[in-house]
């Protein structure tokens, strides 16, 4: 089955993620944590915000996709993830958000956002649903001020985690800017092995 990078093209118009949506089944398998009340445990985090906490996107974890015609996996590297995250602030699209990709939200606000680079002393290490993420995940604290939100969305345990909308290009349309064909192969590969072991098919 075919695997495809995607990386940011700075030559297109529209690039990076534009907006998280809440879903109740996140393409990168990583749900949230719901922070409030005594739930709390950062003590950045005051018992009076509402807070989801969560991978917003993993590095080299291959995702199912289908076009329409074929099943297929792209995935983000490292470089990508980070360069995704940081262009989401810088843009300022912190405010934007959406339900299952279908409805935009109000009141819902990145607050939070970071990158984890230890795989001990992260803060993502506090919490069971992301003690497991790898070093490169993009990670994200979201304030929800909308009380329909909180209430019928995420007491409810309708949605589960987060998941990016926005433009990336496929790497193997794009010049190869010194790297070679072989070692993009082996990247690919790379990739494809990591899949097998951890879902144990092709």
């Amino acid at each position: 089955m075919k695997i495809i990078e995607l990386i940011l093209d700075e030559e297109l118009e529209f690039n990076g993620v534009d907006a998280i949506s809440i879903v109740e089944n996140p393409a990168i398998q990583s749900n949230f944590v719901a922070l409030k009340d005594q739930e709390i445990k950062l003590a950045e985090v005051n018992k009076d915000k509402r807070i989801l906490l969560g991978a917003i996107l993993i590095p080299n974890k291959p995702i199912l996709r289908n076009n329409g015609e074929e099943d297929y996996y792209i995935f983000f590297s490292n470089d990508t993830v980070e360069k995704a995250s940081q262009m989401y602030l810088k843009q300022g699209n912190q405010q934007n958000a959406s339900l299952e990709h279908q409805y935009s939200l109000k009141g819902l606000t990145l607050v939070e956002s970071w990158i984890v680079n230890d795989e001990i002393y992260d803060k993502s290490r506090l919490y069971e649903n992301t003690k497991q993420v790898p070093v490169g995940t993009w990670m994200g604290s979201i304030r929800v001020d909308s009380e329909e939100v909180w209430q019928s969305y995420v007491k409810e345990g309708v949605v589960k985690g987060f998941s990016i909308e926005g433009y990336f290009a496929d790497k193997s349309e794009r010049p190869k800017e010194g790297v070679s064909e072989k070692l993009a192969k082996k990247q690919i590969n790379d990739i494809k092995d990591l899949f097998i072991e951890k879902n144990g098919k092709k």
